[in-house]
């Protein structure tokens, strides 16, 4: 390939990266989807694409929309709850997320949501809300009428549902509540953790079958701090090490045992009370995360 047309990928890989992810909810497929399309661009003749970054979004969403019909009986079997692979955001891996909505564009609880909607409403979703295509650009992509794209938009919306503008305090107060939140849970200080959290909070862990976790969701204030006490409770003293980390665009946890990465305690914090708690721990989704640790 010549090394223009390699430049060309390469100034587009980030973006594309971030696409396939927000699509599939997975690093590893986002991975290979991006790969997929590198070897699709080696292969076309140059003159047929009049826009490289169009051209490439449009075989990412294509290639993405293929996996998500096969991925959808799969994970009609997984056991107990599941969760999108986590991915360390602080160095720009899913692109910019400075602003409140950026981050919650990439957030496990948003994208939990999009596992509701059918593929091609999912595609109108993230390349509207999360890349601010407009519907005639849409259209082009999936080739649909621009008319069918904003119907695919509101319906999407309606079944993902409204997510209000939420108070967001600055980096180090997230972080700050992130850490208060892990010590009382470590400490055994239930008055502290229920403290921090919303009386309606949920708590979904993702073990996959491959890891000891909760295959239900945990419901209430009372019942999520005894589950997360006593989780800790459990573990031989020393076993335990946790690492501040953002995780999708939120002050998050990354925990080790024994020194091996076991999971990521991620929570969604509204008016400096945990609203949401999602613990992927699923050894085969940490692999993107592990490596991401041990390049830093």
């Amino acid at each position: 390939m010549e090394t223009k047309a390699v430049e060309e990928f390469e100034r587009e890989r980030s973006r594309l990266f971030g696409l396939a992810y927000r699509m599939l909810g997975s690093a590893h497929e986002a991975e290979d989807v991006v790969h997929d399309a590198f070897l699709r661009w080696d292969g076309a003749l140059r003159a047929d694409v009049v826009s490289p970054p169009a051209w490439l979004t449009k075989v990412v969403t294509n290639l993405c929309l293929n996996r998500l019909s096969s991925a959808r009986v799969l994970r009609e079997r997984y056991v107990g709850p599941w969760l999108p692979e986590p991915i360390m955001t602080a160095d720009g891996a899913l692109g910019p997320l400075d602003t409140a909505e950026q981050r919650d564009s990439v957030s496990l609880a948003l994208l939990v949501l999009l596992e509701q909607l059918t593929p091609t409403e999912r595609a109108v979703f993230v390349l509207r809300e999360a890349f601010a295509y407009g519907h005639r650009e849409i259209a082009e992509i999936l080739d649909l009428s621009e008319a069918n794209c904003r119907q695919l938009h509101r319906r999407a919306h309606q079944r993902v549902g409204a997510r209000e503008p939420r108070f967001e305090p600055d980096p180090a107060r997230r972080f700050e509540l992130v850490q208060r939140f892990l010590a009382a849970a470590q400490e055994g200080d239930l008055q502290g953790l229920e403290s921090l959290l919303a009386e309606d909070v949920a708590s979904w862990a993702d073990g996959g079958g491959h890891a000891s976790m909760a295959r239900r969701p945990i419901l209430g204030r009372d019942r999520v701090a005894r589950y997360l006490t006593g989780g800790f409770t459990k573990l031989p003293p020393g076993a335990l090490t946790l690492e501040l980390a953002e995780v999708n665009g939120a002050a998050a946890a990354v925990f080790r045992l024994d020194g091996v990465v076991a999971g990521v305690v991620v929570p969604e914090v509204v008016d400096d009370r945990v609203v949401t708690l999602c613990i992927p721990a699923n050894p085969a989704k940490l692999t993107f995360l592990a490596k991401q640790l041990s390049q830093t």
